[in-house]
């Protein structure tokens, strides 16, 4: 199965970014019938960890690992706002964002606490150097690069409404034109498996 451990936005986030995304070329691409590979607002996501695929029966051994790094943590909870943006990539592979602000430093300190303890348990995670952010669309080369860079410069200037993360998810991902994700389990960040 394909993981990744992930914090989601609450409604009044989703619903402004979904707004402010629907007024930039990509949104409005997307709504003419371009296929902008544009992420659905209900799966807007914060990934702090990408598994990808591990085996069934590593489940248990996946979810103490994610639950150490939780406790470890202070119960503090860390405010952030979705804010500023840009793309990823050039051409067929171009993947347009949005980034967080915020009480960065315990969300940095969760990433961390996440990798060190699926290390620990010889768990498969993505290495590659973390920056906080939400994938709004992956246009590839269905746009013109001087409308994602437009785009681009419009992300820069966005300000989400700052939230709570509260909670951090264990999702599945069902990968495909319109990807899923099926939420496996979720702790509070005070520590709490339920």
């Amino acid at each position: 199965m394909r993981l990744f451990v992930a914090a989601y936005p609450p409604e009044g986030a989703v619903a402004d970014l979904a707004a402010f995304v629907s007024r930039l070329r990509v949104g409005r691409a997307a709504a003419a019938g371009v296929n902008t590979r544009l992420a659905k607002p209900e799966t807007y996501h914060l990934t702090l960890a990408f598994l990808g695929d591990v085996a069934d029966e590593r489940l248990a051994d996946v979810e103490a690992a994610i639950g150490r790094a939780v406790d470890r943590l202070p119960p503090a909870v860390p405010e952030v706002a979705l804010a500023g943006g840009g793309r990823f990539g050039r051409g067929a592979f171009t993947l347009m964002w949005v980034g967080v602000t915020g009480d960065l430093d315990p969300m940095r300190a969760l990433h961390k606490g996440l990798r060190r303890e699926l290390k620990r348990a010889r768990l498969p995670y993505d290495d590659r150097p973390w920056k906080p952010h939400l994938t709004l669309a992956r246009p590839g080369d269905r746009l013109p690069r001087a409308e994602v860079d437009a785009d681009r410069d419009e992300l820069n200037a966005y300000e989400g409404p700052r939230w709570p993360v509260r909670e951090l998810l264990l999702m599945r991902s069902h990968l495909g034109p319109n990807p899923t994700y099926d939420r496996l389990t979720n702790w509070s960040l005070a520590g709490s498996l339920r």
